[in-house]
């Protein structure tokens, strides 16, 4: 659990290990969940916790109570809370994977905060949009930039000007949502996913993630200069030499991160 607590003095953020798997729960269920300063400071530090930690592999960011995360407190907006975290966290997104778990609704920011995840799992029914053109702003926390990429331009660009939600079920269908989950199971079937991730070694893991962010955009030839890099860390690594000599011994391999 992180220290980081919001102003009634509850913990704005929540985090369980659980095996190599990390749970960070956003924890502001009165106020949906909405961003604020505690809210920003408590997830970085989560974040910061799951990358330096060679024990883990990947997590899982979920919210409590009834839905995902609201986006912006307007409130803490006003007073002039430092959400400076958040945003680097929404431009950065976490070294290792890094799973979404959507119960109810996932609006505005929330969804911004899910499209920073690798993957997303989400609850039948919940509601998955950006709204802000209603009030009269627009998404400027990367859901412009990541949208059409995840559910193809012709819908990221009727849920940006339109302001109308989907559903996780048309989520699904269009890409944006990797698996469904009953109500309530969310975080149940995330952490099936991240378990099985984390069965594989984690600087692979790790580089493959970034590899796969990476294409987007870029030529092949850029590719290969990233990729160079990553592949010294890795075929070098202990974790490379017992991946094999596992295989070999037929055992599970023993991974180090290192």
């Amino acid at each position: 659990m992180t220290d980081t607590t919001d102003t009634t003095e509850q913990p704005a953020v929540l985090t369980e290990q659980r095996g190599r798997v990390l749970l960070i729960t956003l924890n502001r269920p009165d106020q949906m969940n909405s961003i604020n300063g505690a809210l920003s400071h408590g997830l970085w530090d989560a974040v910061q916790q799951l990358n330096s930690d060679p024990g883990l592999t990947a997590g899982v960011l979920t919210g409590n109570g009834r839905g995902f995360c609201s986006g912006m407190d307007l409130k803490a907006f006003s007073r002039g809370e430092d959400i400076g975290p958040m945003m680097q966290f929404i431009q950065n997104g976490a070294e290792k994977p890094l799973i979404g778990a959507i119960e109810g609704f996932a609006l505005a920011g929330g969804l911004e905060l899910a499209l920073s995840c690798d993957l997303l799992v989400a609850a039948k029914g919940a509601k998955l949009g950006i709204p802000e053109v209603n009030v009269g702003l627009f998404a400027a926390g990367g859901g412009l930039l990541r949208l059409p990429s995840r559910v193809g331009y012709g819908k990221a660009m009727e849920m940006a000007i339109t302001a109308d939600p989907i559903t996780a079920e048309e989520g699904f269908e269009y890409g944006l949502i990797c698996r469904l989950a009953e109500k309530g199971d969310a975080v149940n079937v995330a952490m099936t996913l991240a378990e099985r991730i984390a069965k594989n070694a984690p600087l692979a893991v790790a580089a493959s993630k970034q590899l796969i962010k990476a294409t987007t955009g870029i030529t092949e030839e850029e590719f290969w200069k990233i990729q160079g890099p990553l592949q010294g860390k890795v075929f070098t690594s202990n974790d490379a030499k017992e991946g094999p000599r596992a295989f070999a011994e037929k055992r599970a391999p023993e991974w180090t991160g290192s």
